[in-house]
């Protein structure tokens, strides 16, 4: 199976075919039935013929695509058909014309071809797992005919999913490391290890677009760092291969993960996650502050511990908060609290701020121990870091971080500022 996702789309599409379509012959709605002649068996040319009706299923499933086409599964499977490369070559080998090139048309198409070769010669609408088994292999065999197709797996620390598979979309998905039969025996040990899986198309010879996938992974790291505090991370390594070829493995050298628990992504959870990854994967920068700070951010996430991190977030609020040019604090800190707290929390949070400065001078001079009290300062500006970065990425916060704090602190009657560092 090259594709799990789409086979999870179109089982449950099939799934609930079977039930409509029993529901509609239930209901009073006819198949139509021809009438076929032939002779028996080893008695051709005796004069004797026999009859039988057989079910026009073709014909009955094409009356139900209006009925088909309002099931909740049908919208995820069409998109998962489209996104094929040869969905017109398995229509063909159906015996069918496609009437047009357009990815959704010919999705459309395919999805009620499948049903036919599911049901053909039958009036028992139910779903055979092993039929279908068969069909998709024939439809995967077809579509993805004259393609290269490459895997990349790697695990990912700190996120245990409450499903077996989450579908990200573009080939990329979070797996439960259990699952995968045919994947390296590294990833298979642990049954609650997630697994990134990153499947990938091209033309033969291309490498399958294998020199995507290190920014792909990086730009998913970056997007579950950003959806909880327990920052998620790629494991060290990945494996790779391309069609049945061998396991490959790649280092990624992502840093070190602090040990902050783990990020339990439930079922209702999916949706937001993916929706929020596509935002990350189209809005993140390549240059400029917002990068440079989202970087920095990271940095701080992949140090040893919240003292180490303490100078990366010093630097990432101050690119995206201080005034160009100017080394203090004190705008910075204010800026921060005026988009983070409450008015009457302000102060106290821009006290906070200062006393994790004063901090960094300490952890240079090494006269800080590690503390509980300590470590929760530090983690605090990395939280309020995360929020902002989340924000801007998803829209809710104007990327003028500046303009739009200090339109905060002139609102207020009076707005604390503590004295520079």
């Amino acid at each position: 199976m090259h594709n799990r996702a789409l086979h999870d789309a179109l089982a449950a599409f099939v799934a609930e075919a079977a039930g409509q379509l029993a529901e509609e012959v239930s209901g009073g709605v006819e198949i139509p039935y021809e009438l076929e002649t032939f002779a028996p068996t080893g008695k051709a040319g005796a004069g004797g013929s026999l009859y039988c009706y057989k079910p026009q299923t073709d014909r009955f499933i094409a009356a139900q695509v209006g009925v088909l086409g309002r099931l909740p599964s049908y919208p995820a499977a069409a998109q998962a058909l489209a996104a094929l490369p040869e969905l017109a070559g398995y229509l063909q080998a159906r015996g069918q014309r496609p009437a047009s090139s357009d990815p959704r048309v010919l999705a459309d198409a395919t999805l009620q071809a499948l049903l036919v070769v599911l049901w053909a010669d039958t009036s028992d609408f139910s779903f055979d797992a092993e039929r279908f088994a068969a069909a998709y292999a024939e439809l995967e065999e077809e579509a993805y005919a004259g393609c290269s197709l490459a895997v990349v797996l790697t695990p990912v620390e700190g996120l245990v999913c409450e499903s077996d598979e989450v579908a990200l979309g573009e080939g990329l998905s979070l797996v439960r490391g259990s699952t995968l039969s045919d994947a390296p025996a590294d990833l298979r040990g642990d049954a609650y290890a997630t697994v990134i899986a990153l499947r990938l198309e091209g033309s033969p010879g291309e490498g399958a677009g294998l020199e995507t996938a290190g920014r792909r992974l990086r730009r998913l790291q970056t997007a579950l760092r950003l959806w909880d505090d327990a920052e998620p991370a790629l494991g060290p390594a990945a494996w790779a291969r391309t069609d049945d070829g061998p396991w490959i493995t790649i280092p990624l050298a992502t840093g070190l993960r602090r040990p902050l628990g783990d990020c339990l992504l439930s079922a209702e959870e999916e949706d937001p996650l993916r929706a929020f990854c596509s935002l990350v994967a189209r809005r993140t920068p390549r240059g400029g502050e917002l990068a440079w700070a989202l970087r920095r951010f990271e940095l701080g996430c992949e140090r040893s511990g919240p003292l180490e991190a303490l100078t990366d977030w010093l630097l990432a609020m101050r690119a995206l908060l201080g005034d160009p040019g100017s080394g203090g604090l004190n705008r910075a800190s204010s800026r921060l609290a005026a988009i983070c707290a409450n008015p009457e929390d302000r102060e106290p949070l821009i006290r906070r701020v200062h006393e994790v400065a004063v901090l960094e001078r300490r952890v240079v001079a090494g006269t800080v121990r590690a503390d509980p009290a300590v470590e929760q300062l530090v983690d605090e500006l990395g939280g309020h870091l995360r929020a902002i970065l989340r924000d801007v990425l998803c829209g809710h916060l104007d990327p003028e971080l500046r303009g739009l704090a200090d339109q905060l602190i002139d609102s207020e009657p009076s707005s604390p500022e503590a004295s520079p560092a």
